[in-house]
């Protein structure tokens, strides 16, 4: 399994804009493409002055999916989040293999 994670700091005004955002429009399009499997949005706990940091997790398959969709669908679907929101935030990207993976099953009711 691969697992692509997108960190990104953004301007503070405008950071529960762009969470929205992020929800409703960008990984379902990013989901859409078909390379991954599952996402997550985590926020990273501290402080960035200026700025609050997420993590944008996207898991898939393996290297050629995550390759294919870097080559086909990443340059379009980033471009459209630079130009919303050009000079408010910066990002870096990691791909990671992942070795192990465990879940835990709850038992009993909510």
């Amino acid at each position: 399994m691969i697992l692509y994670n997108v960190t990104v700091i953004v301007d503070e005004p405008i950071h529960e804009e762009w969470l929205h955002w992020m929800k409703q429009v960008h990984v379902p399009e990013v989901l859409a493409t078909g390379a991954f499997t599952d996402n997550k949005i985590c926020r990273i706990l501290g402080y960035e002055e200026g700025g609050i940091s997420y993590s944008v997790q996207y898991l898939c398959s393996d290297l050629d999916t995550y390759n294919k969709y870097q080559e086909e669908f990443a340059p379009a679907l980033q471009q459209k989040h630079t130009e919303r929101y050009q000079g408010k935030f910066a990002a870096f990207r990691t791909v990671l293999e992942v070795l192990h993976h465990q879940t835990k099953e709850l038992n009993g009711t909510t």
